[in-house]
This record gives C-alpha cells, sequence and structure tokens, in this order.
C-alpha cells in the first residue's frame, strides 16, 4: 500500500470518531456507534444542525446540513466529509 493510499483509506475513520463522539453528545446516547443511524437515535433538524456546527467548526468549512440527512451514520458522514473536507 502507498502512504497515499494509507492516509485516503484512515482518514474517514478519524473523522468516523469525531464524529460519533460529537453524534453521542447531540443526540445523548453514550452508546452510539459509527452504524447507528441518526433518524433512528431520535434525530431531527434541530440535532442535525448542531452536528454541522460542530463539525464546521472542527473542519473550518461550510457543512451543508443537507449531508446528515443524506448520509445518516456516522461512518457514511465521515466518508463524505473526509473527501470534501479532508480528514477531521
Amino acid at each position: 500500500m502507498t502512504p497515499n493510499a494509507a492516509t485516503a483509506t484512515a482518514a474517514p475513520v478519524v473523522t468516523a470518531d469525531l464524529l460519533v463522539d460529537i453524534f453521542r453528545d447531540v443526540l445523548r446516547l453514550p452508546d452510539l456507534t459509527a452504524e447507528t443511524d441518526f433518524y433512528e437515535a431520535g434525530g431531527d433538524s434541530l440535532t442535525a444542525f448542531q452536528i454541522t456546527g460542530r463539525l464546521q467548526e472542527i473542519v473550518g468549512a461550510d457543512v451543508p446540513v443537507s449531508l446528515v440527512f443524506a448520509y445518516p451514520t456516522p461512518l457514511e458522514l465521515a466518508e463524505v466529509v473526509a473527501a470534501d473536507y479532508g480528514a477531521a
């Protein structure tokens, strides 16, 4: 594996861990995992805005709230955020 491939593979994992922490805090679910669905965990538009607000502070870019709805698990969202905004 080349160094670039290793970095590309690792970036979503790091971001997923960060997003799991954010989802846990916002949704108040300490047992939430990277595969937990935002909707099934009780997420709504207010919590989606809270998630993207915290994420924007970390990545330093405007992260559309629609991404939380389109990619409802921390792992899915991490892949998009890592690809579009770099690893958090």
